[in-house]
């Protein structure tokens, strides 16, 4: 069997701890994300792929974590897309980085707890900055740019999904190039300690 190198942004899932590259409906994939190259960059998707109508068929589209400014908290965003013909529903949200791990809503200056996430069929649910997105409550260990943290998103339909989430600079986005003549310093720390939500 021949290996090819995962794209550039391409993520690994694992559904209930078993890899799932290449496996059943969920896939890796990568978005365009506005940064000037239209091409979507995922993994291969299997042979089966799609062939099973009326299940959710989920993709994990550029998970990432701000580097916290703050020891209190941390954020995460992604895509769910779900190319199938089902819906599904996000449920929670579990790391090693925290024992409590919530789904939160903004709204004006404040934040409030969610109970799930819809994903439509043939649609997205989104989490990201200034709207619905992962808060980790008291993380056990400070990470930094450069460093990966597991998430266990566990779905109504699909159940548990692993994915391995980067951790980037407090402004980068995923997707975002470096800018020309950039140092490798962190940048300013942001005040509200929760990076840009």
């Amino acid at each position: 069997m021949k290996l090819f190198p995962l794209p550039r942004k391409a993520v690994p899932l694992a559904v209930g701890g078993v890899l799932a590259l290449g496996i059943g409906g969920v896939l890796v994939a990568c978005a365009d994300s506005g940064s000037g190259d239209s091409t979507d960059r995922k993994a291969a998707a299997p042979a089966n792929a799609g062939a099973a109508k009326g299940i959710p068929q989920l993709r994990i589209v550029d998970p990432y974590i701000p580097q916290p400014s703050s020891a209190d908290v941390a954020a995460g965003y992604l895509i769910v897309q779900n190319d199938g013909d089902t819906a599904d529903r996000l449920l929670s949200v579990t790391s090693p980085l925290s024992g409590e791990v919530m789904l939160h809503q903004t709204s004006g200056n404040s934040m409030q707890h969610i109970p799930g996430l819809d994903v439509p069929a043939h649609g997205k649910g989104v989490l990201a900055r200034g709207g619905n997105h992962i808060m980790f409550m008291n993380p056990n260990k400070a990470v930094k740019k450069g460093d990966t943290v597991p998430l266990t998103l566990t779905f109504q339909t699909t159940g548990p999904v692993t994915v391995q989430v980067p951790v980037l600079g407090v402004t980068e986005r995923p997707g975002d190039a470096p800018a020309p003549g950039a140092s490798s310093a962190a940048p300013a720390a942001d005040p509200a300690g929760h990076a840009g939500h």
